[in-house]
């Protein structure tokens, strides 16, 4: 999936593409042409970087109800022949989702269109799972004959059948089928179950790498053939040190750390630091100095998990230096730092923003960091990351941070928090927004009577909303 292009903050497109509260709230004011128009963008070209991990789903259903829309567009975009074409989920997961949210709203129309792509469409297997959450039992029967017609009689069919039902998510169609009245759709798929069960079993029996009884060498070896074959086997295999090694074999770790292969000297370092040898340290820097691109990474990443006074120490040494190792140095701060340390975690976050802008990964951490310490005057760069980051997730975290900093966030963003995707965004605004506002006492009650809004949520809207549903 390539990275979508997401359009201005100011805009309402580029509100909707990061899911944010004011997204929502703009495109109710805005002329509903051109609200359904950037909500269509939206959900036909998914505009999350990491699709996997962020909401954007149900917070498009919303809107799109309060908005009345129809689903040509959604139609037309699952059954292009596009379809066909680009296999990849995560063309059409995000309509999907979207239709699977409006069927439990009560969208006959939704329900129908899921249906109708489970049983001709390309991404067949996330319908199902929509629809396992959502049909009814004869609903779901029907579509016994179209999937089962997917998987061609034979071995290797028959195979492809195992491995579906084996990967489900939701197992709740296949179970209906395996007791189906027609007895060759039931026949089929139990034999499909039991073969997919037979082949999660070997697969747990079957080796994966170096087990206790190996030699130091040989899983160091087995690191550095990882490496060669495009594998970076440096973590697995420094657990496996962590089995096999005693401490006569500190000398030859600690020379692999040195001087060793790649993927020797990258499991070497990861084993020292995570052990917090005394040399590790030492050895890291020498490695940030003199390593590949892959030991420096390597290097790098073990040392952020440090957690000992002394690690903690050298990153206030570290922290200003202009490289990986001192960007590194300002996340362990902001980790593990204490106040005496928010000027360097204040300025890593600075300089992480101003040289990678608002979606740098590094920011994930730093501005947890920038929260945790309290650092007040870190409240412009956390709302700029606010506004402008095209991650929900990091926005939560951003909202996060302005609560432990910002004495205007419960009468500013927490209210716009109250209709953000993500729905640990929504539970922090609904302990923080300020009732004053007529919207935000609307919003709470909505909440608290929306059966798909997730459980955290409702709690924390119970704990500002009296059994009388009037503001705390």
């Amino acid at each position: 999936m390539f990275d979508p292009v997401i359009a201005p903050s100011g805009t309402l497109l580029g509100l909707l593409q990061r899911g944010r509260g004011d997204g929502t709230l703009h495109a109710l004011t805005a002329p509903r042409a051109e609200a359904l128009a950037a909500l269509h963008a939206c959900v036909l070209r998914d505009p999350r970087h990491d699709w996997q991990a962020e909401n954007r789903s149900l917070y498009y259903a919303r809107l799109f109800l309060d908005l009345d829309g129809e689903l040509d567009a959604v139609e037309a975009h699952l059954f292009d022949a596009e379809d066909v074409l680009d296999t990849e989920e995560s063309r059409t997961g995000l309509a999907l989702a979207f239709l699977g949210h409006l069927a439990s709203y009560g969208r006959r129309d939704a329900l129908d269109l899921l249906r109708r792509y489970a049983a001709r469409g390309t991404n067949w297997a996330w319908a199902l799972d929509e629809l396992a959450l959502r049909d009814d039992d004869a609903g779901l029967r029907a579509l016994a004959e179209p999937v089962l017609a997917r998987f061609p009689a034979g071995p290797q069919g028959e195979a492809e059948l195992a491995a579906a039902v084996r990967d489900a998510f939701e197992p709740r169609p296949w179970r209906l089928w395996a007791e189906d009245a027609r007895e060759a759709v039931a026949t089929r798929v139990r034999a499909a179950q039991e073969a997919g069960c037979f082949d999660r079993w070997q697969r747990q029996l079957r080796p994966t790498g170096p087990r206790p009884g190996w030699s130091v060498a040989a899983v160091l070896d087995w690191a550095e053939q990882g490496l060669e074959r495009g594998a970076a086997l440096h973590v697995p295999a420094a657990r496996c040190l962590t089995a096999v090694a005693g401490p006569e074999d500190r000398a030859e770790i600690v020379e692999a750390a040195r001087s060793g292969t790649e993927g020797a000297r990258c499991t070497a370092l990861r084993y020292l630091a995570d052990g917090d040898d005394p040399g590790a340290l030492d050895l890291i820097e020498r490695a940030v100095a003199t390593g590949t691109a892959g030991v420096v990474e390597a290097a790098v990443a073990a040392f952020e998990r440090m957690r000992s006074p002394g690690a903690v120490d050298r990153a206030r040494g570290w922290a200003r230096r202009p490289d990986a190792l001192g960007a590194a140095a300002g996340r362990l701060l902001a980790c593990r730092g204490t106040a005496a340390d928010s000027d360097l975690v204040l300025a890593a976050l600075r300089e992480a923003v101003r040289g990678e802008g608002p979606d740098a990964p590094t920011l994930w951490t730093l501005v947890d960091g920038a929260g945790r310490l309290g650092i007040a005057c870190a409240a412009p760069v956390l709302r700029h990351v606010y506004r402008e980051t095209a991650s929900s997730q990091l926005r939560g975290r951003a909202a996060r941070a302005l609560a432990a900093t910002d004495p205007s966030f419960a009468a500013g963003f927490a209210i716009e928090c109250l209709w953000d995707c993500e729905e640990t965004t929504r539970e922090l605004a609904a302990r923080h927004a300020e009732t004053g506002d007529n919207r935000v006492v609307e919003r709470l009650r909505r909440l608290a009577a929306d059966p798909a809004e997730e459980a955290e949520v409702q709690t924390a809207v119970r704990s500002r909303i009296g059994p009388d549903t009037s503001a705390a």
